[in-house]
Formats: C-alpha cells, structure tokens, sequence
C-alpha cells in the first residue's frame, strides 16, 4: 500500500473540486473587534475586518469578560488539573453551571469542553440509560449531533428537514411503548432557519418523547435574557434537554447540556466523552459565567445585533444579491459554485481587507455554496459600507447572477 499516493489523492480531489481549505492567520485585537491583523504567507501584514466569526456578539473582547478570566487566572492559575472527577472541578466550573441552570430555568447544567462534544457524549449515552431508545433527528442537525446519533448504537429515524408531518409517519410507525426522543435545532446556521419548535414539542407530548435541541446559534442572542429561541417563544419548560454552546454569542469557550438534575447526573456518570475529558481551565470557566451573567441584562446589545442583521440583508437585497432570509441574525450569499465562492473570498480578503470564509459542500450541499456573513453590534456603518460596496464590485467582475432567493 503507497500510503502517500492514498493522501494525495484525497488532497488532489479537493484541489480539483475547489473545496481545499487554507487557515488564514489572524490576529484579533484585543478592544477593537471586528478588526484583525492578516499575517499574509510572504510574512507581510494587513489590517481586515472579519465578518464571518461566530463571536455574534463581540463578547470576547468584553470588560467583563477579560476581568473575570485574568482574576481566575491570577488565582488559580492555568489549567484546570484533570478531569471533572479527578482534579478538575473548581469554584468557577460550578458557577458556570449555576448561570446556566439559571439561564435555561432548569435544575442543573453540565459543562463540556465544547458544544460539539455536549451533543456527541449526550446523544450517544441516552441510549445507554434508555435500553431500546429510539432518536427522531432533523437532517439538517449539526454534524456532532449526527455523529452521536449514528455512535450511540440504538435505532434511529431521520425527518426531513422541518418537515412536522414526515416526523409524526415516522413516530406513528414505530411501537408506542419503545422509549423516544427527538432531536432538532433552533436556529440552523448555514441557511439561518427556524425549527418549528411548538409543533415539535406538540408531537413529543402526543407520542410521550423526550426532547433535546441544540439552541447554539441561539443562546446570548435570543429571548429576554438570552436563553435562546426557546425562552423567545416561551417553551423552555417543554424542553427535556437544551444544548448551548459558550464559544459563539458568549464569546469564550465550552458547551453545555441543561436539563433536569437526575439528567446531567446520569450523563455525567455515563458519558465516555466527559468522564474522561479533562475540564475547561478555570479562567475560561470563569469568562464564560461573566459573560452570560452580563448578557442576562444586555438587551442592548441583543436589539443592535438584530437591526445590523436587518439592514445588512436588506442592502445586499436591494443589490439584487441572492440572499437566503429567515428573519434570523445569519446572511447567507449563494454563490452556487465552489471556485466561485473561493475567488470571491480571497478577492474580498485581498482586495479589500474583508474576511469571509467560503462554506462548501459537505457543510452545505452541492449547488448551495455560500459565504455567511454574521455582522455583529460592534460592525458599524463604516464596515457595512465598505462590505456592500466590495461585494457589489465582485459580484459584477465574476459575472454572477442577480436574483434574490426567495425564503
């Protein structure tokens, strides 16, 4: 076997697909986000703007948050020693899981050292704790959703995407007695869509299902004290399992599960994926409080987020841009071809100190490929006007359509 002729076949076909990914090396700049030093290949630099970070809120460059994680780390140092069971807990873990509990008005919260391993560990124990589980899950879920559906070895039913009907065939065909849970999303974030949670939690109730959804794209960002769609649409308490991620509107890092406490206890007893983690260190864990506590109260900055999103969309639509609109924070630009979408974000990146990554297929599917902007509340009109103005350029100079999507 010539193991190196194996890799560069898998690489060549990327290359000739237009999909290879390159990591752009960035430098964020503490207090000025969105902007960000580009260290070019050559070794030159440039200064950029960055409009495709999931940092929705700009909260990694908060006060708060800086403070309370030089304070931990002043305190209690580095890392955080081993795993939750060993050495691993600390003062700032279990405050974390206090704000979360509360956030969610849940009885307990789990923290993981990501919102991709929250889903994988999670999803792939319940069957463990529930012999003969059978999990419904949307087709759009997130990839470590799939991943912990496809591991955890139970039986399991894919609906199509917010297809309410598809999912009641699928529960109506299954033994009514056989344990259930069904798995969705809030906010998907490459189209930027809804899930039809009401109706979800509807059926649930009907067939006697669990219910676990991934508000990641939601939480910080949504509902009175960002808590997600959920706590926005009032049916937080209809939800067995909420999954949350520190690392996006919070602006640090980690996932978490909220649930009730016999839940997180048995996952936490269970799951491979936390037992044998070692834990968050304690300066993350202690931003990461700071930041959702304060976000509790800054719908200020929730309602400057949204009105950025709105005008963003509606000048790229009066552009005559194809644009996918959901009514959500999230702009997606369909450019439909792979080296299309490369060409366009370098361009953007070189020619006019833009940084928005191309999002190909697997993430997307074929045909769909897109840059997804995420404007923010610290993206002012200044960014906004450059962004239009380069994007109107480039649009004409690779001969692209103008036809905007209907959502």
């Amino acid at each position: 076997m010539d193991y190196t002729a194996g890799l560069d076949e898998a690489l060549n076909r990327l290359h000739e697909e237009g999909r290879y990914r390159t990591f752009i090396d960035i430098e964020r700049r503490k207090g000025a986000f969105p902007s960000a030093v580009w260290r070019r290949p050559d070794g030159t630099e440039a200064d950029i703007t960055v409009w495709c970070g999931n940092d929705y809120l700009g909260m990694g460059q908060h006060p708060v948050v800086l403070a309370a994680m030089h304070e931990a780390i002043d305190a209690a140092g580095a890392g955080s020693g081993g795993t939750r069971n060993i050495s691993g807990t600390t003062v700032y873990h279990k405050r974390l899981e206090a704000e979360l509990a509360d956030l969610h008005g849940k009885e307990s919260a789990l923290v993981f050292t990501s919102a991709y391993i929250a889903n994988d560990a999670t999803l792939s124990t319940l069957p463990r704790l529930f012999p003969g589980l059978i999990i419904y899950s949307d087709a759009l879920n997130h990839a470590s959703m799939i991943e912990g559906v496809r591991r955890n070895g139970g039986a399991k039913r894919i609906f199509r995407h917010n297809d309410v009907d598809h999912l009641r065939e699928l529960l109506s065909a299954d033994n009514p007695a056989a344990p259930k849970l069904i798995a969705f999303e809030s906010v998907y974030s490459m189209d930027g869509d809804f899930g039809p949670i009401s109706e979800i939690l509807d059926l649930a109730e009907e067939f006697g299902a669990l219910t676990y959804i991934d508000e990641v794209h939601a939480v910080g960002m949504y509902g009175p004290r960002g808590a997600g769609v959920c706590e926005r649409d009032g049916l937080m308490h209809r939800v067995d399992i909420i999954n949350g991620t520190l690392a996006k509107a919070y602006g640090v890092m980690g996932g978490y599960i909220a649930a009730s406490h016999k839940m997180c206890d048995a996952i936490r007893s269970y799951a491979p994926g936390f037992i044998f983690t070692t834990s968050l260190p304690p300066a993350v864990a202690a931003g990461a409080a700071a930041s959702v506590r304060h976000l509790k109260t800054d719908q200020e900055r929730r309602d400057k987020h949204q009105t950025r999103a709105r005008i963003l969309k509606m000048r790229l639509k009066g552009m005559g841009l194809p644009i996918i609109d959901h009514g959500s924070h999230i702009v997606p630009v369909i450019v439909g071809d792979p080296v299309h979408t490369k060409q366009l974000s370098d361009m953007l990146l070189e020619d006019y100190g833009i940084y928005v990554q191309p999002i190909n297929f697997p993430t997307v599917p074929r045909g769909t490929e897109r840059l997804r902007f995420t404007p923010s509340p610290v993206h002012g009109p200044d960014e906004m006007d450059r962004l239009v103005r380069a994007m109107d350029a480039l649009w004409s100079h690779c001969a692209l359509n103008r036809a905007e999507l209907s959502a």
